[in-house]
């Protein structure tokens, strides 16, 4: 038994109990999520449902299964939503945005009627500790890296292996900042939010319906 099992295993408990006909699906990025979207594809009644990806990586993964997909002026009617975390703390706030598809999963997230969320177990922890990814139009990127730094942060451009700056799907660059510690994740979202330039912040307070924390021994567990 392995983790891969738990995250198999999870993924069609996640779709039993979540998805039914009819409905609008929001589909977040990550390997967890394409595991969502494979079990999906295994439903007798999946030419009922309506996809909205935010990445491409589960847009092709949801053209394989077979899945369709919605109009983003459906993203209001969103049943429900599955995603990953990059950390989730004790308070169950999220930092999201490894990817780079921080801004489209807030979005669904945003407006989802319900909130599911896979990870491993390692991605749940008492306090942040990893950086937090912040989308910035390339314009503000230095006004902004300043601005950060004022904030207490130490920003970083994410770059891809041969240097050049990581670009999202929306043509944005992230600067990935570290804090020393984030003790009220609201307030630091909203304050970094407030800087001209920055287009979405990867941290996500909105309390998820459910938790799916999959474990190396190959199991699973589910928190409400």
């Amino acid at each position: 038994m392995s983790l891969q099992d738990a995250i198999l295993k999870l993924a069609r408990d996640a779709v039993v109990k979540f998805v039914r006909k009819d409905q609008v699906i929001g589909l977040g990025s990550g390997s967890t999520a394409a595991y969502i979207v494979r079990e999906m594809a295994s439903l007798d009644f999946k030419n009922t449902l309506e996809c909205v990806p935010t990445s491409l990586q589960i847009k092709v993964e949801a053209e394989k299964g077979g899945l369709r997909f919605a109009d983003e002026s459906m993203v209001p009617d969103i049943d429900v939503v599955f995603d990953g975390a990059d950390q989730i703390d004790a308070g169950f706030n999220m930092i999201k945005g490894g990817g780079g598809a921080l801004m489209r999963e807030k979005i669904l997230i945003s407006a989802a009627k319900k909130v599911v969320i896979a990870a491993d177990e390692g991605k749940f922890v008492k306090s942040f500790s990893r950086s937090v990814p912040i989308e910035v139009h390339p314009m503000a990127r230095t006004a902004a890296a300043g601005k950060l730094q004022k904030a207490g942060g130490r920003p970083t451009m994410r770059t891809l292996d041969k240097g050049y700056p990581f670009i999202t799907e929306n043509g944005n660059v992230i600067l990935d900042t570290t804090f020393a510690s984030i003790s009220d994740p609201h307030r630091t979202e909203m304050e970094l939010k407030s800087i001209a330039g920055v287009v979405e912040v990867g941290i996500f307070t909105r309390r998820a319906d459910a938790y799916y924390k999959a474990k190396a021994d190959g199991t699973f567990e589910v928190i409400y």
